[in-house]
């Protein structure tokens, strides 16, 4: 009984033992977490309202830059004095989840003691917010633009960097409110810009804002400057942008960089913000995390009276990394300047076969931005008789194997004709290496039985035709329906019907042909999506077709169709429609023109194609509309081959 009496006793005991500061100590964390402290006991001297009035004013900022969830509030330790079991220290843990690399992380120390009525009451302080932080200190953030990196191409070359540029807008701290809608207006005419919607931009911004209109490179003379500002109002600030060699060089592929819009840093969840420079297009879009790197953030406590700061956190910014391209300084240039007076949407490709790498994808200004090069979907015409041609060698046949040649051709009651200037030589039966150096395309079509439509399929993919190829950076190689019949089979052995092809791709099929494998064009160096597609790309490896059939392996091109078809394209140099070339310096030029009809009936027109390769590259051109392959596209082919040795 003694010994019941003993532990009863201290049972009682110890439920009579006053509350410990633990649960009011998590109340207080959670209440500096959120921001309410209504609940929270304080000592006197300072009500709730005014305890979360100085909390909103120390953190406003940084919540702000930072994010409302951006907060975590912890209590570390709660531990009653030894002598005084009344009275406790409490430390909070908090974290500002930065979004970067390092959070910031600090302890502070909040006060407690317990009243009559066991209610343990907060001595509040605005150390408690942050250590050492006095009372007419509020926090401030400064976030640091990380400097951008340039993109490079063979050799490391720079190709995007930041250049000199002018600024050219409205100043209106330089104008009379009274007089600025006209000086807008006179500054966008001169521009030859909507004037209505840059008049609207200006009167919307702040009473001292400067409004851009225009951002030119130093020294560009398609703008007079002096002219400019001496408009009323007008002001030409100076300033870099990251900038190609020249306005056009590979623009539609590269890209443009500029201030990040609204949409943008809204969707970048707090690492894109308002003045930071961002792709706006093309791969500097693509590879704007990249490229961009990340952005530095300081924590300043600034006195609000004499605005003196003290730094309390900080991340430096990191760079971004350089974008390593394949693209070839002087080759892009000079296929820039082959194109550079052509009116109608055009392209050069060029790509090293030995390796697959893009040395130029240059798309001309009738494209009117977009990158015909590598992303243009059109019929490539007699170019696409080298996928025949395999097809065809694949069959049993050879060059010299016999092919009959006529004026014209009907299939299924529709009418194919060669093209208006064949030679009358060339007619009759010829060896497929003259149907193939004179482009006849009643040969290739009275041959379609020897190559059933998925013979040609599986031809196009070995050729590197492969139409759901994902290379790492926006491209589109080729498409050739597994479903043709009829006409539509007679239509794909000659280029036409629903065959599409890119200038990209057909500079790969040409390739192709020069490297004797089937080559993928590699336009970013080490890109990881590039290199599994080129783990794809052996023998047997799934196909995707451009349609719902079934998907077909991928057939290995051999040594010996190469050497065919190497010797079939010189055929079209040394004896068919492309002599002019033999005049080109340097290793022999092997080739094949090409013309895709399109339009209604009564008023057809050309797409106008020419493919080489010489030594250790391979090239396609392609003009939208013109006459014929080898008068339209030859010379421009002949130029580039020419300027490129």
């Amino acid at each position: 009984m003694a010994l019941a009496l003993v532990a009863t006793v201290s049972l009682t005991a110890c439920d009579d033992d006053p509350p410990g500061p633990q649960d009011a100590a998590a109340a207080l964390a959670a209440a500096l977490q959120d921001g309410d402290l209504s609940d929270v006991a304080l000592a006197a001297g300072t009500t709730p309202a005014q305890a979360a009035e100085q909390r909103t004013a120390a953190f406003d900022a940084v919540l702000d830059a930072l994010g409302d969830d951006a907060l975590r509030v912890e209590v570390e330790s709660a531990e009653p004095a030894e002598d005084d079991d009344a009275s406790a220290v409490v430390e909070l843990a908090w974290t500002w989840v930065t979004g970067r690399t390092e959070d910031w992380t600090y302890t502070t120390t909040a006060r407690m003691t317990r009243d009559d009525e066991d209610v343990w009451a907060t001595a509040w302080d605005r150390t408690i917010l942050v250590p050492d932080l006095t009372e007419g200190e509020d926090l401030a953030v400064v976030r640091r633009s990380a400097e951008r990196a340039d993109v490079l191409g063979a050799d490391d070359e720079v190709l995007v960097e930041a250049r000199p540029v002018l600024r050219i807008g409205i100043d209106k701290t330089r104008i009379t409110p009274e007089r600025t809608p006209a000086a807008a207006r006179a500054l966008a005419d001169a521009l030859e810009i909507d004037a209505d919607a840059y008049a609207e931009r200006v009167a919307a911004a702040g009473e001292k804002a400067f409004v851009e209109a225009i951002v030119v490179r130093t020294g560009d003379r398609s703008y007079d400057v002096e002219k400019l500002t001496a408009l009323d109002g007008v002001l030409a600030s100076p300033g870099e942008l990251p900038l190609a060699p020249t306005r056009e060089f590979a623009r539609p592929v590269l890209g443009t960089v500029g201030p990040a819009t609204a949409e943008v840093i809204e969707k970048s969840e707090g690492a894109i913000a308002a003045g930071d420079l961002t792709g706006l297009s093309g791969l500097q879009r693509q590879f704007d995390e990249q490229l961009r790197g990340v952005a530095g953030l300081t924590i300043e406590a600034v006195d609000q009276e004499t605005s003196a700061t003290r730094e309390l956190f900080e991340i430096a910014p990191v760079a971004g990394e350089p974008l390593r391209l394949t693209l070839d300084l002087d080759l892009q240039q000079t296929a820039e300047d082959v194109l550079r007076d052509v009116v109608p949407a055009s392209a050069v490709v060029a790509i090293r076969p030995s390796t697959g790498a893009v040395l130029a994808a240059a798309s001309g200004a009738g494209g009117e931005g977009m990158s015909t090069a590598t992303l243009g979907q059109y019929a490539p015409g007699s170019t696409f008789k080298v996928v025949s041609a395999l097809a065809l060698l694949r069959s049993g046949m050879s060059p010299e194997s016999d092919v009959r040649c006529e004026p014209s051709v009907v299939v299924d009651g529709r009418r194919f004709d060669n093209f208006p200037d064949y030679p009358a030589d060339a007619l009759g039966q010829i060896p497929l290496r003259t149907a193939f150096a004179n482009s006849c395309n009643t040969a290739f079509i009275g041959q379609r039985d020897a190559a059933p439509q998925d013979a040609v399929v599986d031809a196009a993919g070995s050729l590197g035709l492969l139409p759901q190829a994902a290379l790492g950076y926006a491209s589109f190689l080729g498409a050739v329906p597994s479903d043709s019949d009829g006409t539509d089979h007679a239509a794909t052995m000659i280029g036409q019907g629903r065959v599409l092809a890119s200038p990209l791709g057909m500079a790969t099929v040409a390739a192709s042909v020069a490297a004797g494998r089937t080559v993928l064009p590699q336009l970013v160096v080490d890109d990881d999506a590039q290199a599994r597609d080129r783990e794809q790309a052996t023998p047997g490896t799934p196909q995707p077709t451009d349609d719902a059939g079934p998907v077909r392996p991928l057939v290995d091109l051999t040594q010996q169709e190469a050497a065919q078809l190497r010797e079939l394209m010189r055929g079209v140099v040394t004896d068919g429609g492309a002599a002019f070339l033999q005049d080109v310096p340097g290793e022999p030029v092997a080739a094949k023109t090409g013309t895709a009809q399109f339009g209604p009936e009564d008023d057809l027109r050309n797409h106008v194609w020419m493919i080489a390769i010489q030594g250790d590259l391979a090239v396609a051109v392609f003009v939208d509309e013109g006459e014929y392959g080898s008068t339209t596209a030859g010379p421009l082919l002949a130029e580039f081959l020419a300027a490129a040795r």
